[in-house]
């Protein structure tokens, strides 16, 4: 009779559920291998101190670091709007007439401008401009 591990008698010797038939089970062969190795080199070992060394004392007043002070993150607004394409044009010229004066600047960035100086004028110098710019109907133009 051939030698086999406890574990494998015991399952051979319990009923089988299944209706198949078992299929046999071969044995694998385990084959060690002795690899001879080069002893490791024996370092020395390390040499720890206990002496506490001592450090030059530094003025102990702690200088105080400037505080940054946090500016609140500015909330955007996005909107749209209609013009006429004269006016619009303006834009491109005033981009080209500030980047020649070493100021490139962004279209929100003169229309922010403009809103600075507006609110800036008197009620009457405000009236004055706004009724230089005539009045246009609101909303998308038609699809052609």
């Amino acid at each position: 009779m051939s030698k086999i591990n406890p574990t494998l008698a015991a399952a051979l010797n319990t009923p089988a559920e299944k209706t198949e038939p078992a299929k046999p089970v071969k044995a694998k062969a385990v084959v060690t291998k002795t690899v001879a190795t080069k002893p490791a080199a024996i370092s020395p070992p390390l040499k720890t101190t206990t002496k506490k060394t001592s450090v030059p004392k530094i003025d102990t007043q702690k200088v105080a670091k400037p505080v940054k002070e946090k500016t609140q993150k500015l909330k955007m607004e996005r909107d749209s709007f209609t013009i006429p394409k004269t006016e619009y044009a303006q834009f491109a010229v005033l981009k080209d007439r500030l980047a020649k004066l070493g100021q490139p600047v962004k279209k929100s960035e003169l229309l922010r401008a403009g809103i600075m100086h507006l609110t800036a004028m008197t009620d009457t110098a405000l009236k004055a401009a706004l009724s230089k710019v005539p009045a246009i109907k609101t909303g998308r133009p038609k699809k052609k």
